[in-house]
């Protein structure tokens, strides 16, 4: 398995952004990347530094610290050291005319440094159009996505079954779960690029519990330990019989992740209501999964899945307190990528897309069921890396 993108692969890339740029705007001159995630998907090198792409096509990294490193795992003949961004001009013109920047990323202070020793006619967002590149992933970005699909099937089927223990508590089970990821292989964090999202390794909660409120944009709960923490599992909450397990991770290796959601009942099978409503987003999982193929639009597929939900899930899908507005969800370098399958998403969906499909129910005085999984899209149909819904494994 190659876990780092050769020379061919990042060139493509750079390529990429350059043509998509000059298509977007005759304007263009220069495009500054900061982001670490949009650094390593360029250049395979998440550095404190500064990619820069100018309007001929030419490219540029220059790189704070650590430059060593940089020379290490760049294979690309663009790299520059400097102590500040006033080094810069003397490798290239300070002036920068229109150019595109990571407007979500990059804070106020920040640009105003930048605009200390460069000039710019305009400020553009470059945002939309690196999400919209990694979208649609090369053989090399596929390849590791279905190895940390295969991983993430073993964790779920095999590991976390005999993890889980009566008295155990969620922030023990969590840290189980976690110390299990890296033993498979995982590479150590989950990144998001929603705005302040903090995740260690997913999602978990013993029944009441994952239907707590979040701030997390998913359609699962967490408690957590409190307010400063509530992305981790909580202390008090022990698992007893009857419990229902909640676990929505995102596994990763080399940089890209895979997703999967699956749910235990402890020591008990579940209830014929709560099997049944689980069942029921396992029916809308394939259905989605059905429709999932390169040139359908994903807000059709939103549209036809919602406008005829199985009974069972009247109440509290994707949801419990407050709904998402989403079934699905791109998934790369980044947990939460483009595309969503959403109403408003009317671009036809591409080949080589990757998308996290994870239809889900709140069940009050129970927890959250449901499934998530991750598909590649093909022409035609699509590729599910991650096993497909199973029903809820009583432990």
């Amino acid at each position: 398995m190659t876990f780092n993108p050769g020379k061919d692969e990042l060139e493509g890339r750079i390529r990429a952004l350059h043509t998509a740029l000059t298509a977007r705007d005759p304007n263009f001159d220069t495009a500054l990347i900061l982001g670490r995630v949009n650094l390593l998907y360029l250049t395979n090198s998440m550095q404190d530094g500064l990619f820069v792409l100018k309007k001929d096509g030419s490219a540029y990294y220059f790189v704070r610290r650590s430059f060593e490193r940089a020379k290490q795992e760049c294979p690309l003949d663009i790299l520059y050291p400097m102590l500040s961004y006033r080094d810069i001009p003397g490798i290239i013109s300070p002036d920068f005319g229109s150019t595109y920047i990571e407007a979500d990323l990059v804070p106020v202070s920040m640009l105003e440094r930048l605009k200390k020793y460069f000039s710019m006619t305009a400020v553009n967002p470059v945002d939309g159009i690196m999400m919209d590149l990694r979208a649609v992933k090369s053989q090399f970005e596929i390849n590791l996505i279905t190895y940390s699909g295969s991983l993430h099937r073993r964790l779920i089927d095999e590991v976390i079954p005999s993890l889980l223990r009566e008295g155990m508590s969620e922030a023990e089970f969590q840290g189980e779960v976690f110390n299990a990821m890296m033993k498979l292989g995982y590479h150590g964090v989950s990144r998001f690029s929603l705005f302040q999202t903090e995740m260690v390794a997913g999602q978990f909660g013993f029944s009441e519990n994952s239907v707590y409120p979040t701030n997390f944009d998913g359609p699962g709960g967490m408690k957590g330990m409190g307010a400063a923490s509530p992305s981790a599992g909580s202390m008090e909450r022990k698992l007893k019989t009857g419990d229902i397990v909640f676990a929505d991770i995102g596994f990763g290796v080399g940089g890209y992740h895979s997703d999967k959601t699956q749910v235990y009942s402890f020591g008990r099978p579940p209830d014929g209501e709560i099997l049944k409503i689980h069942r029921a987003c396992i029916e809308v999982e394939n259905r989605c999964a059905g429709r999932l193929a390169a040139g359908v639009k994903p807000s059709a597929i939103y549209e036809e899945i919602m406008s005829s939900l199985p009974a069972a899930l009247s109440q509290g899908f994707m949801g419990f307190h407050q709904s998402v507005s989403f079934l699905g969800h791109g998934i790369g370098l980044h947990v939460s990528e483009l595309p969503l399958i959403a109403r408003g998403f009317d671009k036809p969906l591409a080949e080589n897309m990757v998308i996290a499909l994870e239809p889900k129910c709140g069940i009050p005085g129970v927890g959250t069921v449901g499934v998530e999984d991750t598909y590649i899209v093909k022409d035609g149909y699509c590729e599910c890396v991650t096993g497909g819904g199973k029903d809820i494994i009583t432990v």
